[in-house]
């Protein structure tokens, strides 16, 4: 089997008493790669820290819309400098949060177009979080396809980012590929009500699919409710096979190809 995990907050301190022990199980459960993104300065430090001590763990920078109080004006070049490290794939995770609103949504904004801004300049793709205020009011995706729609041309052209662990509706996947981005699909793909996000990637193209965790988070079935860790994006992959009716062993590699051709680490590191 060879799978990627596209999304692992590996330094978090639910992962500090077994770190290694959840790589090993990983790599013996056929993961090939995995992204760990930032989500302010000091956790982008980390993750770049793991991807220095683990050949096969790459790293990206970004400051989360629920941490965009912490931006000030010597952020986003700290941010570009950590960006130019070698084993640093992506600009990420950005976006804007409706649901947790610990940031104004203007800052939030705010900081998503200095980071998009950053990614184009330097020519990576941004891995992005989006979360509705509830199932009745989408403004935050739609405010999120407003900015990208209005500066998608300082992307990448080929390859702008992706959409990090999907839960949107069917318009709103066809909207995001429109734009050119991957969709990433985690857990709850594995839930037995989740019946529209199942639609989602069936209705997806193969190759514009990512597999992820989003690690500590989101475990699928049979471990939901418990710690995830990249070792279960297995059963992400077993699910979405079933639903496309494919092998599992394919859609790994399908996936895998995909992340790679996003985030091109065989140049780095």
């Amino acid at each position: 089997m060879m799978l990627t995990d596209t999304h692992c907050h590996l330094y978090f301190d639910a992962y500090d008493k077994d770190r290694d022990a959840v790589l090993r199980r990983a790599w013996e459960a056929g993961v090939e790669r995995i992204l760990v993104p930032g989500i302010d300065l000091a956790s982008s430090r980390a993750a770049i820290e793991l991807a220095e001590a683990h050949e096969r763990v790459f790293a990206a920078v970004g400051v989360h819309p629920n941490s965009a109080t912490t931006w000030d004006a010597q952020t986003l070049g700290a941010l570009e400098l950590l960006a130019k490290h070698p084993k640093v794939v992506a600009i990420g995770e950005i976006g804007l949060d409706y649901y947790r609103d610990r940031a104004p949504r203007s800052l939030q904004k705010r900081v998503l177009r200095e980071q998009l801004s950053l990614a184009g300049r330097l020519q990576l793709p941004v891995v992005i979080h989006t979360r509705n205020a509830s199932p009745q009011d989408r403004a935050c995706f739609a405010d999120i396809l407003g900015i990208i729609s209005e500066m998608r041309a300082e992307l990448s052209e080929d390859r702008p980012g992706v959409f990090h662990s999907f839960l949107e509706s069917e318009d709103e996947a066809l909207q995001s590929l429109e734009q050119g981005f991957y969709v990433g699909i985690t857990g709850p793909v594995t839930f037995k009500n989740a019946h529209e996000l199942r639609s989602v990637v069936s209705n997806a193209p193969l190759d514009r699919l990512l597999i992820e965790t989003d690690g500590p988070f989101l475990a699928p079935h049979p471990h939901r409710g418990k710690r995830n860790e990249p070792a279960h994006v297995y059963y992400v992959a077993e699910k979405i096979a079933q639903v496309l009716g494919q092998a599992p062993r394919a859609l790994a590699e399908a996936t895998t190809a995909n992340a790679g051709r996003l985030f091109q680490w065989s140049n780095s590191g």
